[in-house]
């Protein structure tokens, strides 16, 4: 049968075949708008692969297969389907392992769609059945054999791209990055690594925010709020002109 897909993303056929079968595929066509084929077993559409997978799986006009072989045939489809789908989310743009890990989970509940009736025009709701959640560790393994999940490279992007010009503390930075699933390990790599620092990063947010806030003590709650220590606030605004708060 298709057994599980392998790190080397090998899937194959058993090699003893049925002497006879019901179930023979009859026609393989181009699929519209996609790089994928329609694979027709008796003459009805079965399921839609990748053309490296027909490849793979030796998928040919005249090939018998057994019951257990078009059930693996069907998850092979779905898991391609998804991994195509895994890698749209991916190169949106970077993620951590833990946010594409929720994105394939939440990709697995069945939903409700607005299908348009070509015949009446009028749109039904159907429910839209999600993917197989077993599939999920079978997509991450195989974006990470591809490298696509870097927790490390995605903390150095996130910790030298974010709010470069409105100022960001690093204990901001640290909360953020927890939220998103990254090891301590890493984040307090990452972090001791950056040329970013907490007193040029405060300069930036009172630069920005400091107008907008005519009652000093307010503006101070603000700044701890985003992470900044409360002497090096004090530090700052002593520098800057008092008659701003006039």
């Amino acid at each position: 049968m298709l057994e599980t897909f392998t790190l080397s993303d090998d899937i194959d056929l058993p090699k003893k075949r049925r002497e006879f079968s019901d179930h023979k595929v009859t026609d393989i066509r181009a699929a519209v708008h996609t790089e994928r084929v329609n694979i027709f077993i008796n003459d009805k559409f079965f399921c839609s692969l990748d053309i490296s997978q027909v490849v793979d799986l030796k998928i040919k006009v005249g090939r018998e297969l057994s019951e257990e072989e078009l059930s693996s045939l069907k998850r092979a489809s779905e898991f391609s389907k998804f991994y195509s789908l895994a890698l749209e989310y991916v190169f949106l743009r970077p993620h951590s392992r833990k946010e594409i890990n929720d994105y394939l989970v939440r990709k697995t509940l069945d939903r409700k769609v607005r299908v348009k009736n070509r015949k009446t025009g009028e749109y039904q709701t159907k429910i839209k059945q999600g993917y197989d959640k077993s599939l999920v560790p079978l997509v991450l393994q195989r974006l990470d054999n591809h490298g696509y999940l870097d927790d490390e490279r995605f903390a150095k992007l996130w910790v030298e791209n974010r709010n470069v010009s409105k100022g960001v503390s690093q204990k901001k930075l640290q909360s953020e990055l927890l939220q998103k699933g990254i090891a301590t390990h890493i984040i307090d790599k990452v972090l001791s690594n950056t040329s970013r620092s907490d007193e040029d990063e405060l300069k930036k947010v009172i630069a920005k925010k400091r107008n907008r806030y005519t009652d000093e003590q307010k503006f101070i709650q603000y700044l701890l709020r985003q992470g900044f220590n409360y002497s090096d606030i004090l530090d700052e605004l002593s520098s800057t002109e008092s008659s701003e708060w006039a």
